[in-house]
């Protein structure tokens, strides 16, 4: 049986299947393959290195000994931002791969961004990379979308805390 990509013209790098084995083996996306400890540690090390670049402009507002919950609020609440922003980022890294290779054709550039192509997927290629994205896919972007709506629950909640005190 022939390899059904021998026949495919676009190149290599600009293969959704290959696109989602740079994206699942690179240093940042591969953090959602990870065991859900691993996971979580590697978004709590965000935080904390976004906590260090936020506290010092929260102390600057309030005062630690002055103002130690507002002072909490805000270091915390600017380095879930930054949490945040980098959850949508992965978000959009793994919803751009399944969409390629969810999608029927694959657009490609052959020698620059003038002379873009469609390919229309073969059965057998559309067929592999629908159930890559059923079977590996979805359960990544579902994880992200749990972390997403669990730091937007986290924020909600802490800006209906400040609501309060104030």
């Amino acid at each position: 049986m022939s390899n059904p990509t021998s026949f495919c013209p676009v190149p290599k790098e600009q293969q959704p299947i290959n696109e989602y084995q740079e994206l699942q083996s690179s240093w940042f996306f591969g953090w959602v393959k990870l065991a859900p400890g691993k996971y979580i540690t590697k978004l709590l090390w965000v935080g904390i290195w976004s906590l260090i670049a936020t506290a010092p402009l929260a102390a600057a507002s309030f005062p630690i000994a002055k103002y130690p919950i507002q002072f909490g609020i805000c270091a915390i609440g600017g380095s879930s931002i930054f949490v945040a922003l980098a959850t949508v980022r992965l978000y959009l890294g793994w919803i751009y791969v399944k969409n390629r290779l969810y999608g029927e054709s694959i657009f490609y550039e052959e020698s620059g961004w003038y002379d873009g192509q469609n390919w229309l997927k073969t059965p057998e290629i559309l067929t592999r990379d629908r159930l890559l994205v059923s079977y590996e896919i979805q359960p990544i972007l579902k994880r992200i979308q749990t972390t997403f709506l669990t730091l937007l629950a986290t924020m909600v909640s802490v800006i209906g805390y400040w609501v309060i005190i104030y």
